[in-house]
């Protein structure tokens, strides 16, 4: 799909266009450095608007992570419990980047998120950041009391491979019956290792294109990639049964390399008989709604997402079987 200025929205394309002259990973090394920059510039930082805390959590396996913890400054015990999973093609950020979508959701809702600061690919590739973040729903669940957040309200969400990795995690708990998660966000997903959907061939949009995809999804599945074997946990497009997943937001933009492979992804859900919130938005590109919040686009993904959430807090349940 090759996308021409014309074909982006007018609010977008300068952002676009300075995204794409200057934001570019094209191997390993660039990811790392991107990584270095956003580190020094958002780790540790705190808000205002809400409550922020820092916590070290020893994993099932024994191995510590780090993990952001945030909560409305009116916080209230028995609140829902979020955990979020930030994007960056299973390579780079931290979870300090979405502190936008933290304070939106802090402001609607009485909510716990928990955001774990997971292992990326160019550490380890996959299983590893799937690990860290089902390990960190697991804590959860077990220290819900502690967290004051109730157990039959797990939600999960994120953005771009963080959208991945929920949608990957919704099935794993699903098939697992460890954790029974009551709603899920996945934004933009990436869920497609194959990558041959008409979006994501050759795309040259802005943020996130067809060479960026490509290097993330080798560095993310490592000796799996193009294979037979990679698991639907890793790429949850392989997944043939949708059934009993929980209700599901989500959005995408028209032009950029997820879209087919979201809109595909909603589709199963619905056919599954699975509760689904969607929108196609024209004219945008991948983390529109990050890049470019105060356009018309932007602020209408948000208020979506928004509106969603709040009532998701107010009707979506799940007890925990244990």
């Amino acid at each position: 799909m090759r996308v021409t200025p014309d074909m982006i929205d007018k609010q977008l394309r300068l952002k676009g266009k300075l995204m794409s002259k200057f934001v570019r990973y094209n191997s390993p090394k660039d990811f790392r450095n991107n990584n270095k920059i956003v580190e020094k510039l958002y780790k540790g930082k705190d808000s205002k608007k809400m409550i922020c805390e820092e916590r070290y959590i020893t994993k099932r396996d024994g191995e510590i992570i780090r993990v952001c913890i945030y909560k409305p400054i009116d916080f209230k015990p028995n609140a829902t419990g979020l955990l979020w999973i930030h994007g960056g093609g299973y390579a780079m950020s931290i979870p300090e980047q979405n502190m936008y979508y933290f304070e939106n959701f802090t402001s609607v809702a009485n909510c716990v998120i928990v955001a774990p600061d997971y292992t990326h690919s160019i550490v380890r590739p996959y299983p590893a950041a799937f690990t860290d973040c089902y390990d960190i729903l697991c804590w959860m669940k077990a220290n819900a009391n502690k967290l004051g957040i109730r157990d039959d309200q797990l939600f999960i969400g994120g953005e771009s491979c963080g959208g991945g990795m929920t949608a990957a995690i919704s099935l794993y708990a699903r098939d697992t019956k460890e954790v029974n998660i009551a709603f899920q966000m996945p934004l933009y997903p990436m869920l497609d290792d194959k990558m041959n959907t008409y979006s994501a061939i050759n795309n040259n949009s802005p943020v996130w294109d067809s060479i960026n995809n490509d290097l993330a999804w080798r560095l993310y599945l490592d000796d799996l990639f193009e294979s037979n074997n990679v698991p639907k946990y890793a790429a949850p497009a392989r997944e043939v049964d949708y059934s009993n997943l929980p209700p599901t937001f989500s959005f995408v933009g028209e032009i950029e390399p997820f879209h087919d492979e979201t809109v595909q992804y909603i589709k199963n859900l619905r056919q599954a008989g699975v509760k689904t919130y969607f929108s196609v938005y024209k004219g945008c590109y991948h983390g529109f709604d990050t890049v470019c919040p105060k356009s018309n686009k932007g602020k209408s993904a948000m208020n979506d997402m928004l509106r969603v959430f709040e009532y998701a807090t107010k009707n979506y349940f799940a007890k925990q079987d244990s």
